[in-house]
């Protein structure tokens, strides 16, 4: 037997021995420990671009939130999602939803990010990473790409990781769609 097979055949053994002991592990991604779905989401009082000052998730009790983590504003990848979520947002609107962007970068270039692209959405500020942290969110010292729905009642619904920046605002309204039917 060569040595590859050798190999192959140890780490088939070992894969089939830890699934026949039903080892369960906690939903990790990149950033962390992921909150659990059907569960209060993680509360939240950052500082925004809004005028208002300060945006916190219970502010938008009533209503669904959409809360994307997005590493930099002014970055290809968070510029193109940014400008998805935009152009669906009476898409969203009409769902009784509302768009929060969150990364680490600080309200004045949130700012210049919605001046430049048009964006009528709060971005918050999270600069130490902590909201990030808690949502599993948090890649060293930016937010990685994670969106999370949230029910009227502040109930984690829905978790999208390994976004694709291109079709992510669709998805998630397709998901919204679901969630919204079967409450």
């Amino acid at each position: 037997m060569s040595r590859r097979n050798l190999i192959r055949v140890l780490l088939v053994s070992v894969l089939a021995i830890a699934a026949s002991l039903n080892f369960t592990f906690p939903a990790f991604a990149l950033g962390g420990a992921l909150p659990l779905l059907n569960q209060p989401a993680p509360e939240f009082a950052l500082p925004s671009n809004d005028s208002d000052g300060t945006v916190a998730l219970s502010d938008y009790r009533g209503k669904w939130v959409v809360a994307y983590f997005y590493p930099a504003d002014f970055t290809p990848g968070c510029t193109i999602e940014a400008r998805k979520f935009q152009e669906d947002m009476p898409k969203y609107l009409d769902r009784n939803t509302q768009i929060l962007g969150i990364s680490a970068d600080d309200v004045n270039s949130h700012q210049d990010f919605c001046d430049s692209e048009g964006l009528k959405f709060p971005l918050l500020a999270d600069a130490n990473g902590k909201i990030s942290k808690a949502y599993g969110s948090w890649f060293g010292i930016r937010s990685a790409r994670h969106t999370y729905i949230i029910d009227p009642e502040g109930i984690l619904r829905a978790t999208f990781t390994g976004v694709n920046p291109i079709v992510h605002s669709r998805e998630v309204l397709a998901k919204l769609d679901e969630l919204q039917q079967a409450s």
